[in-house]
């Protein structure tokens, strides 16, 4: 019987602090279509000031934010972007800019550490001269940090060097910065300086700092008022949104200050697998853990993940030979120490079968 779960799928699953459900049920709220929240109003000041952009704009989710940001730059059908093959704008978010926007999506190979190569980046950018069969190149997208890269860090100079290509050619620049206080801790960086270079961002409640729900773009006042728009659209504009931004805000206060923590957390979990014969961890920069099955092992992660969910750890497969884990501020030391006997016990019962 299992007596204890340590959920580590994600650090989506956290659930809203007692102070979050607090702010929640105390919240100034107001029609948020008709007129403003304040307490949505006060969140994306925040969130701005934060990123050192002019202003804000709360939406439901991550997806779409970036929707948004995309067709707000793009706003013109049959617009490219230049974007990476393994990002999450192109791989996770139901090809929403092209079903939807009509954009085209250009992709770049992204590097190991979630970058794309600078020189690739402007051989993908279209000739004007021929644009009577190409797309328009309108828009260029990095994350920060970059999930399927196990959550790498990109530095202001790269952004800066990518901002700088934008420019020469006309376009735009957007990140999916997710995990952007992610990046700004594991690197001692503002965030407004990692995102200096973009033209607009967005940033994920509901991932690293841990609210239960949203995301928030920002940019200057004139893309925000279209976004607003196109929010509205795609049936984004909602009434009394204050009780949901509410323990945002009370995630911005409380959880950045925790992310070193879950960063520390996820090397001591690298750390402790990577001793394990027959796993290989990659390089920890922030909560992201990618777990590698070498052929040794004779073992499926569909065969590990069961078996740590027989014993409460719950994990992600997404391959037959790789797991990924994602540290969260409701973890702890200690359910750490848990995962890891837990997947001492797979990895040995894996062995046992196998005559090993």
């Amino acid at each position: 019987m299992v007596t204890k779960t340590v959920d580590l799928r994600s650090d989506t699953v956290t659930k809203p602090t007692e102070a979050m459900r607090t702010a929640m049920a105390t919240a100034e709220v107001d029609d948020d279509v008709l007129d403003f929240d304040p307490t949505a109003v006060r969140l994306e000041a925040e969130m701005a000031k934060i990123t050192g952009k002019e202003a804000g704009l709360f939406v439901p989710s991550g997806t779409m934010g970036n929707l948004i940001s995309v067709l707000t730059h793009c706003d013109v059908r049959g617009s490219e972007v230049i974007l990476g093959d393994n990002c999450h704008i192109f791989i996770y978010e139901n090809g929403g800019i092209s079903t939807i926007g009509g954009v085209h999506p250009r992709t770049v190979k992204n590097n190991s550490d979630g970058t794309m190569d600078l020189d690739l980046i402007e051989a993908a950018i279209r000739d004007p001269r021929g644009e009577i069969v190409y797309p328009t190149t309108r828009l260029i997208c990095l994350e920060n940090t970059h999930a399927n890269s196990g959550g790498k860090c990109l530095s202001a100079e790269y952004t800066d060097q990518v901002g700088e290509l934008a420019k020469k050619h006309g376009l735009q620049l957007h990140i999916d910065g997710a995990r952007i206080f992610n990046a700004s801790v594991a690197l001692g960086v503002p965030v407004d300086r990692l995102v200096q270079a973009a033209d607009s961002v967005s940033v994920c409640l509901s991932k690293g700092i841990g609210a239960p729900i949203g995301s928030v773009i920002v940019g200057s006042k004139s893309f925000i008022a279209k976004a607003r728009r196109l929010r509205k659209t795609l049936g984004g504009g909602m009434r009394q949104v204050g009780v949901i931004t509410a323990a945002a805000l009370v995630a911005l206060q409380e959880n950045v200050g925790k992310l070193e923590s879950d960063h520390k957390k996820a090397r001591l979990l690298a750390d402790g697998l990577n001793q394990m014969k027959g796993l290989r961890v990659d390089p920890v920069e922030t909560n992201i853990v990618y777990i590698e099955i070498e052929e040794g092992l004779h073992m499926s992660a569909a065969k590990i993940v069961k078996n740590l969910e027989e014993r409460g750890i719950l994990v992600m497969e997404i391959s037959s030979s790789r797991i990924r884990v994602v540290l969260h501020h409701q973890i702890s030391a200690s359910d750490v120490q848990y995962a890891l006997s837990c997947f001492q016990h797979a990895v040995k019962g894996g062995q046992i079968e196998n005559g090993n």
